[in-house]
């Protein structure tokens, strides 16, 4: 048998418990067993540490299963002050919140991650090329993960890491991003079919951030890219054909009527999204420099996820061919 080699201990705190904390935290629990004397904690709200919503409540009891310490704070109400004093108990701070409490907050979590002496952070940039984006694209929340870049370069004091994922892929099947029309048997390309896209699943994100997090040697001070898949726009309409036995009509969406699209709607995040990804500049990247194809760890395809989470939709459309 194989020997395998013990991991340095870290001590790691998870910054929330969503649909990328948990497959975050529930990985790194996993490869944590290789590093003994690591621990792993996750901040969460008071309210939601002692939640009783059912759901929510077996999320935090698996966590402790799993032997996850529970740190009470608040990311938004609580001063940058308040939260460095925590971060400072841990080597390694990932940021798993998201952007859903504003576009300060990214700047605001790193900011405290470096007052606090943190040694490695991981900042909320699961997503596309914001240096390659550039500032002053038609979504606005970009420019404030450029500012958190900046921070981060600008010191020598805590290493960082950033981890580019492109697209959640369930993001881009999603009706109200209106590019993928099941109803209507339709793709709608952003910009052109062949503009490409790169989707990686939130449990690949989990499995992968918790292999770089632990990954020897250390990675530190650069940008590591995942893909879950690259595909053009072109391509998910043949792999939708494939997946649901029908043909698939292919419109285009040009960058010019989604930018008027946005000028007549400014403060639509979808309608920002759309126009961005139409641009088609540092939203995909080849999945063969990625980490996961360095490294050969198997990951989800743009097919494979729809073959799992379109054969439902299928099935309906069979019994009720009336419903399209």
């Amino acid at each position: 048998m194989t020997e395998v080699t013990p991991l340095s201990p870290q001590s790691i705190l998870v910054l929330g418990a969503g649909e990328l904390g948990l497959p975050v935290l529930r990985n790194l629990a996993r490869v944590s067993k290789r590093s003994p004397g690591s621990s792993i904690g996750v901040l969460l709200r008071e309210s939601t540490i002692h939640t009783q919503v059912p759901e929510k409540k077996a999320e935090i009891d698996e966590l402790r299963g799993l032997g996850i310490q529970m740190v009470a704070a608040d990311l938004v109400n609580d001063s940058i002050e308040q939260l460095a004093e925590i971060f400072a108990r841990f080597d390694t701070v990932i940021g798993c919140a998201g952007m859903v409490a504003g576009r300060e907050t990214p700047m605001k979590l790193a900011t405290a991650a470096l007052k606090s002496g943190v040694k490695r952070y991981f900042p909320w940039q699961f997503g596309v090329d914001y240096d390659e984006i550039g500032r002053g694209s038609p979504q606005d929340l970009f420019d404030a993960q450029l500012d958190v870049r900046e921070l981060l370069r600008a010191q020598d004091q805590t290493e960082w890491v950033i981890i580019s994922t492109g697209m959640f892929t369930s993001f881009l099947f999603e009706p109200v991003f209106e590019v993928v029309d099941l109803e209507h048997d339709a793709v709608n390309a952003l910009g052109s079919l062949d503009n490409s896209v790169t989707l990686t699943t939130p449990d690949d994100i989990g499995t992968l951030t918790a292999d770089i997090v632990f990954f020897e040697p250390h990675l530190r001070n650069q940008i590591v890219y995942l893909a879950g898949d690259t595909v053009t726009y072109g391509q998910v309409a043949s792999l939708l054909e494939r997946v649901l036995e029908r043909p698939f009509k292919r419109n285009v969406w040009t960058v010019e009527q989604l930018i008027q699209a946005l000028e007549k709607d400014p403060a639509n995040h979808i309608k920002k999204y759309r126009a961005v990804f139409a641009q088609g500049r540092g939203v995909a990247w080849p999945k063969a420099a990625t980490f996961n194809a360095q490294q050969s760890i198997a990951v989800t395809t743009a097919e494979q996820w729809a073959r799992t989470h379109l054969a439902g939709y299928l099935a309906h459309q069979q019994v009720a061919p009336q419903s399209r």
